[in-house]
């Protein structure tokens, strides 16, 4: 489909007027790398290694690579397969060897992501995700401020109507310094907002949404990749003592509801961004963090999940659900 829509390539010409918006730059001798494709002293190109990548993309395209429906069926497919065992188990997810299968099964966003990547658009697409995943230049100081900022926000105003409105006296699990200063529990708090989020974005953001949103506005593409984000998070409901290392008691309702809508506040700031996907693992984070450190009572869950969805429904009213962000239209060329 010949769709302009997506998301800014984050594009910068440096001081010699050479862009890097799609990582284009030509050397001293006039050669090209904005495709990975250089010129050897043979005439061949290391971007297609010599095969003919047109030929090479068209002919895994036609095998399902390049289609946005090859990402869940490997994200999800993989996950399922080895979380099922954990859960058949009735034992908890610590023991072993379920431990192994759980970890062994969460890295589908990064097996989906990396594998696809190489596959669609090899070392080219690689060296992408790895600029959008530490380039700092990409986002501007509002932008990380809202990233570390509006979960954090949301839980507090929450908080307080809950508190206005009489639901609860207590509206906040406020983390404990005995947590905080236990060795043990910090690693535990620090791995789950920090270590976990950056392998889904990798996947999630890294290679999928981009697809999505070349087919669809970004706010179909957002919640298209918000249901598949909540289904993957499906078994962790049923793993006994998963969540017991956790301030965090999840109810499915409001627990996945979030996570759909929740999807459309990640849209708005990679597409604002440049694509970048350090911003995105940064909210991810974020809102794991303030749910641990700051984190709503069972009471205002469905409060919660009322927030994220007025908060979705806010960005894509002033920003505009086509592409969720102000300006020109941004391109999107996923290979």
């Amino acid at each position: 489909m010949d769709d302009t829509r997506g998301v800014d390539d984050g594009g910068r010409n440096d001081d010699n007027g050479r862009s890097d918006g799609d990582g284009g730059r030509n050397d001293d001798n006039g050669r090209s790398d904005g495709d990975g494709g250089r010129n050897d002293d043979n005439g061949r190109s290391d971007g297609d290694d010599g095969r003919g990548r047109d030929g090479q993309v068209a002919r895994l395209r036609g095998r399902g690579v390049g289609s946005p429906w090859a990402f869940p069926v490997v994200y999800l497919g993989w996950t399922y397969a080895w979380w099922a065992l954990v859960v058949a188990s009735g034992e908890s997810v610590w023991s072993f060897p379920n431990v192994a299968f759980f970890l062994v099964g969460g890295l589908s966003p990064v097996i989906a992501g990396l594998g696809l990547t190489w596959l669609a658009s090899g070392r080219t697409g690689l060296r992408d995700l790895w600029r959008r995943l530490t380039d700092v230049r990409r986002v501007r100081p509002r932008w990380w401020a809202a990233a570390l900022l509006v979960y954090p926000a949301l839980n507090l105003v929450v908080a307080g109507v809950g508190l206005v409105t009489g639901v609860t006296d207590a509206p906040l699990e406020v983390a404990g310094l005995d947590r905080l200063l236990d060795p043990i529990g910090l690693f535990g708090l620090l791995a789950f907002s920090l270590l976990l989020p950056l392998p889904e974005e990798v996947g999630l953001r890294g290679y999928w949404l981009d697809r999505l949103q070349a087919r669809w506005t970004a706010l179909v593409a957002s919640l298209v990749l918000g249901v598949t984000w909540a289904a993957w998070h499906v078994p962790l409901l049923f793993m006994e003592g998963y969540y017991s290392t956790t301030t965090f008691q999840p109810e499915p309702v409001p627990f996945l509801g979030s996570i759909v809508f929740g999807a459309v506040l990640y849209t708005w700031l990679y597409n604002n961004t440049g694509r970048s996907l350090l911003v995105v693992v940064a909210f991810h984070f974020s809102g794991n963090l303030a749910g641990e450190l700051v984190g709503l009572t069972p009471a205002l869950y469905g409060y919660g999940f009322a927030a994220t969805a007025v908060a979705a429904l806010f960005v894509t009213v002033w920003w505009g659900g086509g592409t969720l962000r102000r300006g020109e239209e941004p391109v999107s060329d996923p290979a």
